[in-house]
């Protein structure tokens, strides 16, 4: 029998780059599942062994009927991943990460298939407190408790890779889902002044898109049955990101749900967080932007 892989949110910015990866990495067919809220036409992946299909998570089993049984692994990137505007949009981030989301495990669990979820570092700052900043971060830490306890109850199979600000190629620059990096390279180009929120002081850690959907290809690979995180080790403040740019800054007032810094921890609970490791540097990505544009 056939089998394929599955990206949730495949159009979109880092399912667009893991299908390109999984391309070179593997000789398996691949579905895409997007519902294109955020994702792309233009993300499309010309290549035979690639298909799409327009439609929420919560139709996957509706969708992908003629799939039963044919989806060896799903990498699930289909969620509402922005912090501050998950507020504005409550709807649709509790439609997508609760409703959605539960409908991808089941899926999972009735046709015995491999789950690679996407969590989120913005559940695991100030003890696991700012998991309640954000209608978000609260969403996406109940899906990780969800899948800890049906590994203990059913030996579900899953890996969960904890994303820190993801940046590079395909990356979304405008609009309310566009990446803060995104965001400054369109600002750059169009020669506005680079918008900080304040205090500008808040830091990150950064992650480029070809570490991690490299850290994806390697963790399904390894099938340990871990969670994981990528990001690289130096924090940076948002303004001192801006200011890499050489370019014009504008403060913004500070918005609603938003964190001081990205955490790092080593456990969640008594879940071990193995490390992965990180090949590129966000400094030398923006030099080199600012030095081609």
């Amino acid at each position: 029998m056939k089998k394929f892989i599955l990206v949730t949110g495949g159009a979109g910015f880092i399912g667009s780059n893991l299908i390109l990866e999984l391309l070179k990495k593997t000789n398996l067919n691949i579905l895409s599942l997007d519902n294109y809220s955020s994702g792309k036409i233009k993300n499309h992946i010309k290549n035979k062994r690639v298909k799409y299909f327009k439609g929420h998570t919560k139709n996957i089993e509706k969708i992908l009927q003629n799939y039963k049984k044919k989806i060896k692994v799903i990498f699930h990137f289909a969620e509402f991943a922005r912090i501050h505007q998950s507020f504005e949009k409550k709807n649709i981030c509790l439609d997508s990460n609760i409703i959605g989301t539960t409908e991808v495990i089941k899926y999972c669990l009735n046709f015995n298939v491999k789950l690679i979820y996407s969590a989120t570092s913005a559940s695991l700052g100030n003890k696991g407190n700012d998991q309640s900043l954000s209608p978000y971060a609260f969403t996406k830490s109940k899906n990780l408790k969800l899948l800890i306890h049906l590994r203990k109850w059913f030996g579900f199979n899953y890996e969960a890779i904890y994303f820190y600000n993801v940046y590079g190629p395909r990356q979304i620059q405008a609009g309310n889902m566009a990446t803060v990096i995104g965001i400054f390279e369109k600002q750059y180009l169009d020669k506005k002044p680079l918008t900080v929120v304040n205090p500008g002081l808040q830091s990150r850690k950064f992650t480029h898109v070809k570490d991690i959907v490299n850290g994806c290809c390697e963790v399904w690979k390894k099938n340990l049955n871990r969670h994981y995180s990528i990001y690289e080790n130096k924090s940076y403040s948002i303004l001192d990101i801006a200011k890499m740019f050489n370019h014009k800054i504008r403060f913004l007032n500070r918005r609603k749900g938003e964190r001081y810094k990205s955490s790092t921890v080593k456990y969640v609970g008594s879940i071990k967080i193995w490390p992965l490791k990180c090949k590129y540097k966000i400094k030398d990505y923006i030099q080199n932007y600012v030095k081609n544009n």
